[in-house]
């Protein structure tokens, strides 16, 4: 049984990193997903897919799977760069496209 351990990225409907700190440990399908001919539904019987377990750090969601011999793989977090963007430089006298309305 493999988990990932991740960090999730903010949703797009978020402004802020309220989800976003917490390291997440989930683990990995082993049982492929199946359709229901009638229904069209997307079915698993893998009941382990359904878990995901958050920690604050790091190294205690390691800890946890290296204490309950869990095979592993760590995803590093992407970190967004932010551009400091100001109102006035809509109004700049060398603004690369000219203002128009």
């Amino acid at each position: 049984m493999s988990a990932k351990i991740y960090r999730p990225a903010k949703t797009a409907m978020q402004s802020g990193k309220a989800k976003s700190l917490d390291w997440v440990l989930e683990f990995e399908q082993e049982i492929p997903r199946s359709i229901d001919p009638i229904m069209g539904y997307t079915s698993s019987a893998d009941m382990k897919s359904q878990i995901r377990m958050r920690f604050d750090t790091r190294e205690e969601a390691v800890a946890y799977a290296t204490r309950n011999g869990l095979t592993f793989r760590v995803v590093e977090p992407k970190e967004s760069k932010r551009r400091r963007v100001a109102y006035a430089d809509n109004f700049r006298f060398d603004r690369r496209q000219p203002w128009t309305h």
